[in-house]
């Protein structure tokens, strides 16, 4: 497999410009970080609560406790030529569709949005995912995020016409992509 949509490595993934590796308990702060940008459309149990939670303290128990299931995980994205870590993209379980199709997850700093870097890492993930023998991958996304419906198009996911209605946070659309 090409540069262009990724390669193996030992420890996680690789595209031209991004390397995508495991979680450590040193990603805390990062990981806090990304929860702290969050749009506040999101649901407020993904936000950091005005008493600062989730701490760093919980960010590190939740890495210890982390798995990489379903392959390959939800790994950290970090930039190739000098290691900054700027998101994180992978597979989870998911909670809606159908039961053994895994959820493409990803989300990125904003200082790193509009580089492409969200497509190029979900793309090697994706392709990984077709090699390890997943057949479908889902994604859920807030009808308000444009940008991701982007790079899930991009990617050939279609919308499914599934909705989760949410008239406070905005309705979440499910989409699906066959990847045989």
């Amino acid at each position: 497999m090409g540069r262009a949509t990724g390669t193996q490595e030992p420890d996680g993934l690789r595209s031209e410009r991004l390397r995508l590796r495991p979680w450590t308990v040193a990603d805390a702060a990062f990981r806090r970080r990304l929860w702290a940008e969050r749009d506040p459309r999101v649901p407020a149990g993904r936000r950091l609560t005005a008493d600062g939670r989730p701490t760093i303290a919980d960010m590190e128990a939740w890495i210890r406790g982390s798995e990489a299931e379903p392959a390959p995980g939800l790994l950290v994205v970090e930039l190739v030529e000098d290691g900054t870590p700027i998101g994180y993209c992978g597979l989870v379980h998911n909670s809606v569709g159908r039961p053994g199709e895994p959820e493409l997850a990803y989300e990125f700093l904003r200082a790193s949005w509009g580089h492409g870097y969200a497509t190029e890492a979900a793309r090697a993930v994706v392709a990984r995912a077709a090699e390890i023998g997943h057949e479908h991958l889902v994604a859920t996304v807030r009808e308000w995020n444009t940008a991701s419906l982007a790079v899930l198009g991009k990617l050939g996911f279609v919308d499914t016409g599934e909705r989760e209605h949410d008239p406070v946070h905005g309705d979440s659309l499910l989409l699906r992509s066959r990847l045989r």
